[in-house]
């Protein structure tokens, strides 16, 4: 069997094994390209690591943990609140308000199934005040995190155009953006059509003020899970650090106004995730190291919300993602991917 053949089975192995055991791939796939590198390609530690990805690690990285600090300071919770605020009693524009902040979340690094487990209970605990079904609303929610998915600085957005430039194919990264956007709108807007979207034209609020304390609908294991996302571990990180009665996001209290409730500080973080839009976008600075000193600039403000940042950072998807791409390329420098 010849060497690239050899590397093919073994990444072919590498998904059975992640499918059938729970053990992340990406761990699996760092000893894959050791074993392969060394055994199969005769390749040195220094080669192998040279398919480390570093800025694609960097990037995941950092706006994971600026979102992070943005979650934990109260900034969405305050997003949230001003958006539905403004609807000025327009229940029907209520879903269309989750649809964006979700969105909009995607759109800055949050990774979906976060951006996700966040606004889900919210939104849900404004269909059950204001009569809205909970499934139009969860729909819109899930929609708009991934129609934000792929812009340029986001997860998503980034290893794509990533891989897409390193591959020499055409790339519009704008394009890219709103074709995600213009299909997940679309989907939505039937889904508003289809569950009742039409008769919350007809209904208005007197006031959309304070809403009662809704449950967390959904929990993560104690610890940080094995394999799949990293809402265990983030969710066990907030238990533990977060005062005990923080049971939902809309009903948390502000523990320290200096650092979980104070408006300065929320301003902050959103003047922090503009300037990584505008960095990025226009000045072409990396976004890894931006997301990393614009969240840096913010835990100086508030030094022990650092921990709990850290462990809702997403290592188990960097670590599949790292590790398969170290791998890939492996095979790239045996000259299997040509083969």
């Amino acid at each position: 069997m010849t060497p690239h053949w050899i590397s093919i089975h073994a990444l072919i192995a590498m998904f059975v094994l992640a499918t059938a055991l729970p053990i992340n791939m990406g761990v699996i796939a760092f000893v894959g390209a050791f074993l392969v590198g060394t055994l199969v390609a005769g390749m040195n530690t220094k080669a192998i690591m040279g398919g480390f990805p570093a800025d694609l690690f960097l990037t995941l990285v950092g706006i994971t943990y600026l979102f992070a600090l943005a979650q934990n300071n109260g900034t969405i919770d305050w997003l949230v609140r001003l958006a539905v605020r403004a609807v000025r009693g327009r229940i029907a524009a209520i879903p269309w308000i989750m649809f964006l902040i979700a969105a909009l979340l995607t759109s800055v690094g949050a990774v979906s199934p976060a951006a996700v487990a966040i606004i889900a209970p919210i939104a849900l605990g404004f269909a059950a005040r204001y009569g809205i079904s909970p499934l139009l609303m969860g729909l819109m929610v899930v929609h708009g995190a991934q129609g934000g998915g792929f812009s340029p600085i986001s997860i998503y957005g980034g290893i794509t155009n990533k891989i897409v430039a390193k591959a020499g194919l055409p790339l519009d990264e704008t394009a890219t953006m709103l074709a995600s956007l213009g299909v997940n709108l679309s989907v939505a807007l039937l889904l508003f059509l289809m569950f009742g979207g039409m008769k919350l034209l007809r209904q208005r609020a007197d006031a959309i003020g304070a809403m009662a304390p809704v449950r967390r609908v959904a929990h993560g294991q104690g610890g940080a899970q094995v394999h799949g996302d990293a809402e265990g571990g983030s969710f066990g990180e907030e238990r533990r650090t977060a005062a005990p009665d923080t049971a939902s996001l809309m009903d948390a209290p502000a523990a320290d106004p200096a650092a979980e409730g104070s408006r300065l500080y929320r301003m902050a973080t959103v003047a922090g995730l503009i300037a990584l839009a505008v960095l990025t976008l226009f000045f072409k600075q990396d976004i890894g190291f931006v997301s990393i000193t614009i969240g840096l600039l913010l835990t100086l403000m508030a030094p022990h919300l650092q921990k709990r940042a850290l462990g809702q950072v997403s290592w188990p998807e960097i670590m599949l993602i790292v590790g398969v791409s170290t791998y890939v390329g492996v095979m790239d420098k045996m000259g299997t991917i040509d083969f």
